[in-house]
């Protein structure tokens, strides 16, 4: 059967889990379809979003129509879980875009649909909600056009909007209507269509489908997923106008979309591209050694079913592998990858209650586990962890996934804007054997080197290679690498090079008629604590600066705002880089610290009448101009004391 991987995303509560429970009821996989309201839907399992009706991490499931079987996924609304509907979309074949016709397009609306134009989804738009009050499909079309894209073709048309009773009709391929938004991307149906010539709905479905994919054509329906009104017509658009997952054959590709938990223990989702996948192959992940898969889950109509083989298009739940999230299988096609933003906020977390701290400890490093962007770091010795957010709501997730899975109340404090440290010069710093106080049997020479924007950290033994055991050098890098997560600020040191200039050990040895004695012989772990130390030499004489994450933002706003808009911009200290002006709205792009981003939100809607719409991405690290750049508490000891170090880890 053939396979489509779709997504169903939208804004928050224009009703994209109501549509998949309505798809699944249709599809008789759901004996009746289940209630955001009520917190009754089977997509969303976890118990905060029941009770918040919001859906914060993606969920696979599936059903088939007419001889298609669809794997669906659906995904989180909210802006904080933008990284959730992103990481989701790199392994869809096709999306439902779910717009209300009551509500309109909305700031987060935008936001997705750019996401799937940048990674080449192609898309159907479902108008949902003509059930309600206040539901207006003709302007809710209009602003598609206006904000979204110029080639939507409406398909449907429906009768007694804003009334429950409210009834939905597809229209004809051939009909004028169609025909006449068909033709404005598609030459050869212009071209018959101005000679007068006949249209066949064929011809009409066939530009349709070859359009999508390429984002000339963007199919619209309507109709309401509480009552279902419109979703047959949806159903249809699904089969008809979509392409399908495409089976390659050739080298196994893949890509790691998502990890979770269930009784049996961990799994890792994965979208496959080409090549087969079997029990007891061998993937990468996240250790230095590939790992033998166990067990293999397909999402089938129906539920996971358990299977010696994966082929290319299908989702599997694999098991026995410790892949991450963003980890891939092979070459998955270039457009596919995807490249996490950074968080720009982070918090403390601590348990209410004080015996719970080692349990604390354990469920954050389990959610960290499931989630990629929520970066964690434990201080043992403060008693401290600190986790990355990319909203408030993020903290009450944390908080409630906490509390259900672990059993654990937790409360967050000092809520901040997280920055970096990046090097600015070069400096060296060494230590040896047994000299100035030094207690291992380790001797390390190290340079720190000033490297280009977003060039991360890389380490090289330089020299030292070959001169050095190998187990010597790796324990090396991971002191390093421990020791650039708090710079001289207290903020991750990035962007530079590390290259080992000496080294010195004591070879494996014992004394007389007995075994290896640790006393007289290096070991891995006197690299690995003494290169902190050498670290915080070298960037004291290499110096850093503190830089902030600085957002971009597109802002699209009538004209009238504008003046007030542009002060505010202003008093923010936001340039703009681009400005246009399109029918009634100007558009804006400029830049704007991050720590200032709600400053904006927060009074845009009353300067814009509510017609404002700002979409906003991480862009780059600025250096803080302040004379006193933000400091973050160390947590642990700081190895620039180098005697308190020592101290503070003995060999």
């Amino acid at each position: 059967m053939p396979l489509l991987n779709l997504g169903v995303v939208a804004h928050v509560d224009a009703g994209k889990t109501s549509l998949t429970e309505r798809l699944l009821f249709e599809a008789g996989v759901l004996d009746e379809p289940g209630s955001v309201d009520d917190g009754t839907t089977n997509t969303d399992s976890m118990e905060l979003e029941r009770r918040r009706g919001i859906t914060i991490r993606a969920a696979v499931t599936s059903f088939a129509i007419d001889g298609l079987v669809v794997n669906l996924v659906d995904t989180p609304g909210h802006p904080d879980f933008i990284a959730e509907v992103e990481r989701s979309l790199a392994v869809l074949d096709a999306a439902v875009l779910v717009v209300s016709s009551v509500e309109g397009v909305q700031p987060q609306t935008v936001v997705i649909w750019r996401a799937l134009r940048r990674i080449g989804v192609p898309t159907v738009l479902f108008l949902n909600k003509v059930d309600r009050a206040g539901a207006d499909v003709a302007r809710t079309l209009a602003q598609v056009r206006a904000r979204l894209t110029p080639h939507a073709v409406m398909l449907a048309e429906v009768a007694d909007a804003g009334r429950r009773n409210a009834r939905v009709r597809q229209l004809p391929l051939d009909s004028d209507p169609v025909i006449e938004a068909v033709a404005d991307v598609d030459d050869g149906v212009l071209a018959a269509w101005l000679a007068g010539e006949r249209v066949s709905r064929r011809r009409v479905r066939r530009a349709i489908r070859r359009g999508v994919p390429r984002n000339a054509a963007t199919p619209v329906l309507c109709g309401s997923a509480v009552t279902g009104a419109g979703v047959p017509e949806l159903r249809r658009a699904l089969v008809e106008l979509l392409p399908p997952a495409v089976e390659q054959d050739g080298p196994l590709a893949g890509t790691v979309f998502a990890v979770d938990r269930d009784e049996v223990g961990r799994r890792a989702w994965l979208r496959l591209w080409s090549g087969q996948l079997r029990v007891r192959d061998r993937i990468p992940s996240a250790t230095a050694r590939p790992e033998r898969v166990t067990q293999l889950e397909v999402s089938e109509p129906g539920g996971g079913v358990v299977s010696p083989t994966a082929r290319a298009g299908q989702i599997v739940a694999v098991r026995g592998t410790s892949a991450q999230i963003g980890h891939t299988v092979g070459q998955p096609p270039r457009r596919r990858t995807h490249r996490f933003p950074p968080a720009t906020m982070q918090a403390l977390v601590e348990p209410v209650d004080p015996t719970q701290r080692t349990a604390l400890y354990a469920g954050l490093a389990e959610l960290a586990d499931e989630d990629p962007l929520v970066d964690l770091r434990i201080d043992q010795h403060a008693g401290e962890a600190l986790i990355s957010l990319h909203g408030e709501v993020q903290k009450e997730v944390v908080a409630a996934l906490l509390s259900e899975r672990f059993g654990i109340r937790a409360r967050f404090a000092q809520t901040m804007t997280a920055c970096i440290e990046r090097v600015v010069g070069a400096g060296d710093g060494a230590e040896l054997i047994k000299q100035d106080g030094n207690p291992y049997l380790a001797g390390i020479g190290l340079r720190i080197e000033a490297a280009p924007a977003e060039h991360g950290v890389t380490f090289s033994p330089g020299i030292e290679r070959g001169r050095l055991p190998v187990a010597f050098i790796t324990a090396t890098e991971e002191g390093v690498r421990r020791a650039l997560r708090q710079g001289p600020h207290g903020w991750p040191v990035t962007d530079c090079t590390v290259t080992m200039t000496s080294s010195q050990y004591w070879p494996r040895q014992s004394k007389p008629h007995q075994k290896f004695d640790k006393s007289i012989s290096s070991v891995a772990a006197d690299f690995r604590n003494l290169a902190p130390v050498v670290v915080a030499a070298a960037l004291r004489r290499a110096g850093t600066r503190v830089c902030h994450p600085v957002n971009r933002f597109e802002l699209e706003l009538p004209r009238p705002a504008h003046s007030a808009v542009a002060a505010l911009l202003g008093r923010l200290g936001a340039p703009i880089l681009d400005a246009a002006a399109d029918g009634a709205y100007l558009r804006l792009v400029g830049t704007l610290p991050s720590a200032r981003l709600p400053r904006l939100a927060a009074v845009l809607p009353d300067l814009t009448g509510g017609e404002g719409v700002l979409v906003t991405r991480f862009d780059h690290y600025a250096p803080v101009t302040d004379e006193r750049p933000p400091t973050l508490r160390r947590r642990g000891p700081d190895p620039a004391d180098r005697q308190g170090w020592f101290r503070a880890v003995p060999r």
